[in-house]
């Protein structure tokens, strides 16, 4: 999830795309709808394309938005009439600009199929809804949450789509899954493969509500369901990715030896909270005072929660917070907050979102007894005036798939568990299958053996053979250990 997940804890996912071939003789009656481009991180050839839609469907008079779109061509002479759309995550997204940090997920399935990646509307080129860039100092953002986003919404009502506040509200999953099939009608294909990642699920399972006619099979890696109502789920799903870190810390002999007292640490820390806090900035390194609140602690523990190879530094870092020392910690904060430009969310589409689809089922759910540790009350802050789009009532109904699905999650992921996934699987019926990588933590798809299950997924003749693959390649991945510095501070001063 990127530079603002500290606190609106985004559902990370990607997508990718580029290159020329031979159209097959399905395609033959549809006319080009791309032309010859460059993308970043693909050396060779892409085609590129926009589709003119309404913003509101309901307006055809009013605004219209470009819908852009990269397809990567395979290079086989007879490739296959069925592309593969991969929908990104979020929300908030891009797709395209993700297209060379994904490609290895895709690199196999070039040699059949083509790949098509879709800038949903309010990411990337998409109309984008992108807000001011949130501050470099660790911990900062989340002190001036009310103020920045004050500051979004004022910018992006004066985009020039934008034509009245509730305009804002148009960027819905729905909707955009509608641009997606217009995509797929505009390149001639009678059905699709779906592969998304984290919010990428909930768009999937939603064109496949939609479209389920035009989906040959999909793939879902960290399922978040439409009716997850995230707010309300990632406080004790990130609280058991949390108390698993520390039970695993106790079961690594390192570990346990280096920090006998983490739990205890870790309540002391709390109880020290707000504080103000010497740091050198890392852009310029001069020594800077920063208050650091309980969401803010709790925003850089989540995010390096999504990985395991940064929460391995958890145990350190809360360690030498408790004793007053918080670079570790900081250096987590900053980069979960201050991720690679190409990650960042467009905050405008991620808010419309969550605020048309979860702000209406957060009113039945309970406050979070410990509400510093749980993002609902900002959610609630940053829904209460954001303009909410019209969301229908079957949108929160998954129906029974007539395609293979797969689904996949992380055995570590603190925002989209398995427990999403079975509820989804139950949901989807016989034809859907769900793998857990236990050691994992949020998007199974980055590993390289899982490159290979999603190809012969993808590839198989038939149903049965999909189901069939062999998924148990990531069984194995070890969980990394965690990190214990290697000499410690005796004089009192920082480490």
């Amino acid at each position: 999830m990127s530079c603002n997940r500290v606190f609106f804890g985004p559902w990370l996912a990607l997508l990718l795309l580029a290159l020329p071939s031979l159209a097959s003789a399905s395609e033959a009656s549809v006319a080009d709808p791309t032309i010859a481009c460059r993308v970043a991180g693909i050396k060779t050839e892409a085609r590129c394309g926009r589709l003119v839609r309404a913003l509101d469907p309901a307006r055809a008079g009013g605004p219209q938005i470009s819908v852009h779109f990269v397809v990567l061509r395979s290079v086989a002479r007879n490739r296959k009439p069925d592309p593969v759309f991969m929908l990104a995550g979020g929300p908030g997204q891009s797709a395209i600009s993700l297209a060379g940090t994904v490609f290895p997920w895709f690199e196999r399935l070039l040699l059949q199929r083509d790949l098509v990646l879709v800038d949903q509307r309010g990411t990337g080129q998409s109309a984008p809804l992108m807000c001011p860039s949130a501050p470099t100092l660790p911990f900062s953002w989340a002190n001036t949450q009310a103020q920045e986003l004050a500051q979004c919404r004022a910018a992006l009502e004066r985009l020039p789509y934008i034509t009245a506040p509730a305009d804002l509200g148009l960027f819905t999953t729905t909707l955009a899954m509608q641009d997606l099939d217009a995509v797929r009608q505009a390149l001639g294909a009678e059905q699709i493969n779906l592969v998304g990642a984290s919010y990428g699920t909930r768009a999937a399972l939603e064109y496949m509500r939609q479209f389920g006619a035009h989906v040959r099979r999909s793939v879902l890696d960290g399922v978040a369901p439409p009716d997850m109502v995230l707010p309300t789920t990632i406080g004790p799903d990130s609280q058991a990715a949390l108390d698993g870190l520390w039970a695993s810390c106790s079961a690594q002999g390192h570990c346990q030896k280096a920090f006998p007292t983490l739990s205890a640490d870790w309540q002391a820390l709390w109880k020290n909270l707000p504080k103000a806090v010497r740091l050198a900035h890392p852009m310029t390194g001069q020594a800077t005072t920063v208050s650091v609140t309980p969401e803010a602690v709790m925003g850089a523990v989540r995010g390096a929660l999504y990985t395991p190879a940064l929460a391995a530094a958890l145990p350190q870092a809360v360690h030498d917070a408790a004793r007053g020392h918080f670079q570790g910690l900081a250096g987590l904060a900053s980069t979960v907050q201050n991720g690679a430009a190409h990650m960042r969310l467009a905050m405008g589409m991620h808010l419309g979102v969550v605020c048309a689809e979860d702000y209406s089922r957060m009113a039945a759910a309970p406050t979070a007894s410990t509400p510093n540790t749980d993002p609902q009350a900002h959610y609630r802050a940053a829904c209460r005036d954001w303009p909410q789009g019209a969301v229908p009532a079957e949108f929160y109904q998954i129906p029974a798939t007539q395609h293979a699905s797969l689904l996949l999650s992380g055995g570590l992921d603190p925002v989209t568990p398995p427990r999403h996934a079975q509820r989804v699987q139950q949901a989807l019926g016989p034809l859907a299958r769900h793998v857990v990588v236990p050691q994992v933590g949020h998007g199974v798809l980055s590993h390289a053996c899982m490159h290979k299950v999603l190809t012969a997924f993808i590839q198989a003749s038939d149903n049965a053979k999909a189901l069939a693959i062999d998924a148990s390649c990531a069984q194995s991945i070890p969980r990394p250990l965690a990190f214990v510095r290697p000499v410690e501070s005796t004089s009192g001063s920082a480490p």
